[in-house]
């Protein structure tokens, strides 16, 4: 099994986080793994991306122009990379600030308001995990222990008190992820 990602934001949205998490759960399970962000230099505010591959083989190159999936926070990133997803792949977005949808009929789309979510439950940090959540349920690449774990090691020790945060944020992201008309 080999899964090649892309998450693409804002800075500032947790793109970044939610690659590194999503690597180290990977390492967790004794996948090989490649993490390679990419963002301007006015990080907060300006565009991320983060491309993460998890694989049981060797992993050739991190550089990818095709992803499986998608997961896209933001207008700009949906513009960029929608038409990245590989045929029969996936996307995910939230729907915050989105105002073309995405289109495509050949790949899976399901929607995750996270960014509403997160105001409701009052924690707008965990918004990326509320969509990390999503995409595990509908994509489950990496068990939900090994996330756990992942969060451990990926957030500053002065961060560990919002670890419960985080795991109420992913299974509430579980819960409210769903799929576009037509995926």
């Amino acid at each position: 099994m080999t899964e090649e990602i892309i998450i693409a934001g804002f800075g500032g949205q947790g793109v970044l986080s939610m690659g590194k998490i999503l690597a180290y759960s990977g390492i967790m399970q004794e996948q090989e793994v490649s993490w390679m962000p990419s963002y301007g230099p006015e990080m907060r505010g300006g565009t991320a991306n983060v491309t993460v591959i998890l694989s049981d083989e060797r992993i050739s190159s991190p550089i990818l122009t095709e992803y499986d999936t998608a997961i896209i926070l933001n207008q700009q990133s949906l513009d960029k990379f929608e038409k990245a997803v590989k045929p029969g792949g996936l996307l995910i977005y939230d729907g915050n600030g989105i105002s073309h949808h995405p289109e495509r009929k050949d790949i899976r789309i399901f929607r995750v308001d996270a960014a509403d979510e997160a105001g409701k439950m009052g924690l707008a940090k965990i918004f990326n995990m509320i969509v990390l959540g999503g995409y595990l349920k509908v994509n489950p690449v990496v068990e939900l222990d090994n996330v756990i774990k992942g969060l451990k090691k990926s957030l500053p020790q002065r961060y560990h008190h919002m670890i419960p945060d985080n795991e109420k944020a992913i299974m509430r992201g579980i819960e409210i992820i769903y799929p576009v008309k037509g995926s």
